[in-house]
């Protein structure tokens, strides 16, 4: 049976996440109030923002930069985007 929650980005009742995506706090978090949908949209952008600004997950200021854009688009407030992505 699939864990359904209600998706605090998409405002509605989707299929919950299987697992936490970090191992803290925040992926309880993120487990409980987002889908498995919304999640995949983040991972899809996060991916455009690393590739377009060239982040490093090595580089602590870089991991900092995506943990607070992640924030931000979870909770729809204005992130950045890559700026040469069209959809």
């Amino acid at each position: 049976m699939s864990n359904i929650v209600f998706c605090k980005k998409l405002n509605k009742e989707l299929e919950g996440l299987d697992f936490a995506p970090m191992p803290n706090a925040k992926g309880d978090e993120i487990l409980a109030n987002y889908s498995k949908q919304a999640w995949k949209q983040w991972q899809d952008h996060q991916t455009r923002l690393i590739n377009e600004k060239e982040l490093s997950l090595m580089n602590p200021e870089h991991r900092k930069y995506l943990l607070e854009q992640m924030d931000k688009f979870l909770t729809n407030e204005d992130f950045d985007q890559a700026e040469g992505f069209k959809e």
